[in-house]
């Protein structure tokens, strides 16, 4: 990170004073043009959406379909859109690596070895979010400190080095008690798996509900052992 970068780093560092909306104003305004909100559709995704969508803050959002979501989180995508009167940017994976894959190695490679998932993540995932945000400079995201151990030090704001942005992480000090309370008080859309046990929703074959006491993380790639729990999108080169 060059001192440039470090000096905006502190400047933005700064409204961890100001409200969310006052937040997002500001960084809109920093990075006109320039900045973006990845969304998932998940609990702490839809607060963001709503703070953008109500407000009216000049901040595009994406999401990335990879043709292995939930139908609860399309028929969440459609709600939102619906509910907001706006449009939200869908990004796709690139069909010619996606058949390629499939038909070398099954529907189900993931299952087989670390590899195999970690490729799959990057075809269906990792490459169309580097298009989404090819010549944007800041990044929104919903991570929160309490979401995972890898995360606990999770700041306010941050330079990526892997996707050369800085990323942005409003909601990263709030609990999650504070993401059901926004959501309850503001009447937010959202993706009812999270009635049936489902914390962090991904694509179908790699997330499952969560048992009490289980971690937020467990119900993601849950064959997988002291892997991280990450798919290659947000990865610790920072």
């Amino acid at each position: 990170m060059n001192e440039t970068q470090k000096i905006k780093i502190s400047k933005i560092l700064k409204l961890n004073y100001k409200s969310i909306v006052e937040q997002l104003k500001f960084l809109a305004q920093e990075f006109a043009g320039k900045i973006i909100f990845s969304t998932s559709f998940g609990l702490e995704d839809q607060v963001i959406t709503d703070f953008i969508f109500s407000n009216n803050i000049p901040i595009e959002i994406f999401t990335l379909d990879t043709g292995r979501n939930f139908e609860e989180t399309y028929k969440t995508l459609s709600k939102t859109e619906t509910y907001y009167n706006k449009k939200i940017k869908i990004f796709f994976p690139d069909s010619k690596k996606v058949e390629k894959m499939v038909n070398e190695k099954g529907i189900y490679s993931m299952y087989e070895s670390i590899e195999n998932r970690k490729e799959c993540c990057a075809i269906r995932k990792v490459e169309p979010l580097e298009r989404a945000l090819k010549n944007k400079e800041c990044w929104l995201t919903g991570r929160r400190t309490q979401q995972s151990e890898f995360r606990k030090d999770l700041p306010l704001i941050e330079y990526d080095n892997s996707f050369k942005l800085f990323k942005c992480n409003p909601l990263y000090n709030w609990s999650l008690q504070e993401v059901k309370d926004k959501i309850k008080k503001k009447n937010i859309p959202y993706n009812i798996l999270h009635d049936k046990g489902f914390i962090s929703i991904g694509c179908s074959p790699c997330t499952r509900a969560l048992k009490v006491g289980q971690n937020f993380r467990e119900g993601r790639w849950w064959w997988e052992k002291n892997t991280g729990k990450e798919c290659g999108i947000h990865v610790k080169e920072n």
